[in-house]
């Protein structure tokens, strides 16, 4: 991989941060004066999606948009912008591809930083993603060719004033690559594999054609504009600058039945450039939103009622086993006949006093709360046995567990960029010379770690191995899981699922 005047090279994200290289040129260089421009696009856009574009529930997977000077393409670019703020809290980290304008090399460019700054401030870089991917034989990192790229640089204020009101910490990281003389084919790759959930956005930057007439550029850009709308993957250079990412992201479009969104589109003729003399050569600009289909509401699980009947036979199955006094078991059902795995949790006044359970289901639902209830109070070797004193002080949880789904990655970078906080149970397994090593934690423990690589690190230390351990014998699988209380209150049972 290697450009004309340097050598993409292999290395960590490091404690830098690009300074702007673009303000004052594409943008107002002043902080305040930025703000208000970029204000006034996100509050025009978001009149224009109101007025003109049917409502969202969801937030879109994919934004393509424009990367031109802020006067001439922002309020383009601010269109799909308009369509993720209602869903800020949702979104973490955005994977950004540009083409490469002012530097030529082979390969998929990383940044060699840990910050992007524009006058309002950083963004920070996602070294999680940057180390999920830099294993692609086409992708490495080069400081070059983000040195003086404005195709990155202009969106970062936009996000910046779309998270003002966000804390920092909920504020999203960013993995930004230029992209250079490579294929879309090998770009999808490098997409997909950060393709991640919902706390995943895909920014796709590219403008439309260049240099053209006014009235060519309107009937380029239409034929262009039609091709997206399509799902169409042959985009040539001349009709798309970005054309080679664009191309990756609607190749994947295709393969994960994503639906469609023209959001906007004009070009300088319409915008800063809305004059004779700039008419006769016109860059077009337009945004898209790619969606991700709404997956079905059916088979989400237990109902609360169901979960309360789950948490008053653990509390029946605790008393019974410690010789508290006994307590009323729900009335039968055919679904406590079915098949189900679940984990039952014991505190007292917020501390674990036990906690045992199934990853698998193998024996009746009813059947596996009993047994995990009372193997809890008496089997858990972290803990002395529950007494028939302290048992009706206890807190109860039971835990239902879907069946576990095993988690294809790369690398450890990219199976930890897959997992979701708080959603994901995680079943850590490697065999080393001959020794099974295993482990889990349920989702709830995610609230307790800082970030998936100290979920990890715990795991490990779970299952017998060194926080850093790794090797390609790991196996992953992820489970998600309903988690029912019972309402110390009442002495019912009540759902967070």
């Amino acid at each position: 991989m290697k450009s004309r005047r340097g050598k993409i090279i292999r290395m960590t994200t490091a404690s830098m941060v690009r300074p702007p290289a673009l303000a004052n040129a594409f943008y107002a260089g002043d902080p305040l004066n930025l703000m208000r421009e970029v204000d006034a696009q996100l509050s025009e856009a978001q009149a224009l999606v109101a007025a003109q574009l049917p409502a969202q529930t969801v937030c879109p997977k994919i934004l393509v948009v424009p990367h031109a000077g802020h006067v001439y393409s922002g309020l383009a670019a601010s269109v799909g912008y308009a369509r993720i703020a209602p869903h800020i809290a949702t979104i973490q980290r955005i994977v950004m591809l540009c083409p490469a304008h002012r530097e030529y090399f082979a390969g998929v460019a990383l940044p060699n930083v840990s910050a992007f700054a524009t006058p309002l401030g950083t963004m920070a870089v996602d070294a999680l993603g940057v180390a999920a991917v830099s294993d692609l034989p086409f992708v490495g990192a080069y400081a070059k060719a983000h040195e003086q790229e404005h195709a990155l640089e202009v969106h970062l204020p936009f996000l910046q004033r779309l998270w003002k009101d966000a804390p920092r910490a909920a504020q999203p990281s960013i993995v930004p690559m230029v992209v250079g003389d490579v294929s879309a084919e090998q770009v999808s790759v490098l997409i997909e594999r950060l393709w991640g959930h919902t706390q995943t956005l895909i920014v796709i930057s590219t403008d439309l054609s260049h240099f053209q007439t006014y009235a060519q550029a309107n009937a380029t850009d239409s034929v262009t504009c039609a091709k997206v709308r399509a799902l169409h993957t042959d985009i040539t250079h001349a009709q798309a600058c970005g054309a080679t990412p664009l191309n990756a992201a609607l190749m994947l479009a295709n393969k994960k039945q994503l639906n469609i969104e023209h959001l906007a589109y004009c070009n300088s003729g319409d915008t800063a450039g809305n004059t004779p003399e700039g008419r006769e050569r016109v860059v077009g600009y337009a945004s898209f939103a790619l969606y991700e289909p709404m997956t079905s509401l059916a088979g989400q699980g237990l109902a609360a009622s169901q979960g309360a009947a789950l948490v008053q036979l653990a509390r029946a199955a605790l008393h019974h086993a410690v010789g508290a006094p006994a307590m009323p078991t729900p009335m039968q059902a055919p679904w406590l006949d079915a098949a189900g795995a679940c984990f039952v949790t014991l505190s007292h006044n917020g501390q674990l006093r036990g906690c045992i359970g199934s990853l698998m289901a193998h024996r009746l639902i009813k059947d596996d709360v009993i047994h995990n209830a009372q193997a809890a109070a008496l089997h858990d070797h972290r803990f002395t046995p529950v007494t028939a004193d302290e048992a009706p002080r206890l807190g109860i949880e039971v835990s239902v567990l879907t069946a576990p789904v095993p988690l294809g990655f790369a690398n450890e970078a990219h199976a930890l960029w897959q997992l979701q906080p708080l959603v994901d149970g995680v079943i850590f397994l490697a065999e080393v010379n001959g020794q099974t090593y295993r482990s889990t934690f349920l989702p709830q423990v995610w609230a307790q770690m800082a970030d998936a690589q100290q979920f990890m690190a715990q795991l490990k230390m779970k299952a017998g191995l060194p926080a850093d351990f790794w090797s390609n014998a790991v196996q992953l699988q992820t489970y998600r899981v309903q988690e029912f209380h019972e309402d110390p209150s009442t002495g019912s049972g009540r759902t967070d699922g």
